[in-house]
């Protein structure tokens, strides 16, 4: 299958999405950020020195999705509908891991905005954190379900 954002010369170029049709559209995405049990101590306890990192973590997650289009060359701007951030803490792991969905009714898909939301959420997370462990470990950002599309569902192979 050819990559669809070269043309026929192989020069990038946004893909013409102008005679898809429009469908409800959404992707699902994950990262984890692994970090020392203190530093995760403090992110639980909201004692962390720059405040609340997993509320602040959510609004940059949000925000990136939004954003998308801005930080990634080829994308379109979608007018998003729904953008869900979720956080899971694994105490034993000393872990957190950012579940984002996101949802547009549009012409093209928004796995992008998920797997940036995800990035830009654990990303906060180590920003808010690093005067304590600068050796967290940002890992695994996946996407894990689309739907919507000629494409169809898809979800990725259990783990």
């Amino acid at each position: 299958m050819p990559l669809t954002h070269f043309d026929d010369s192989g020069q990038a170029h946004m893909v013409d999405v102008g005679a898809k049709t429009e469908t409800e559209r959404l992707a699902r995405a994950a990262g984890t950020v692994r970090m020392q049990p203190e530093t995760l101590a403090l992110i639980q306890s909201g004692s962390a020195k720059k405040g609340d990192v997993l509320g602040v973590a959510r609004i940059a997650a949000i925000q990136a999705a939004k954003r998308t289009s801005d930080l990634i060359p080829l994308c379109h701007p979608l007018p998003l509908t729904r953008v869900a951030v979720d956080f899971t803490i694994d105490a034993a792991g000393s872990s957190v891991t950012c579940e984002v969905t996101t949802q547009t009714v549009g012409r093209t898909g928004v796995e992008m905005e998920a797997l940036t939301a995800v990035a830009a959420g654990l990303l906060t997370i180590y920003d808010m954190c690093k005067a304590v462990d600068r050796g967290m470990r940002i890992e695994d950002i996946r996407l894990l379900e689309k739907a919507g599309g000629k494409s169809g569902h898809w979800r990725a192979a259990a783990e």
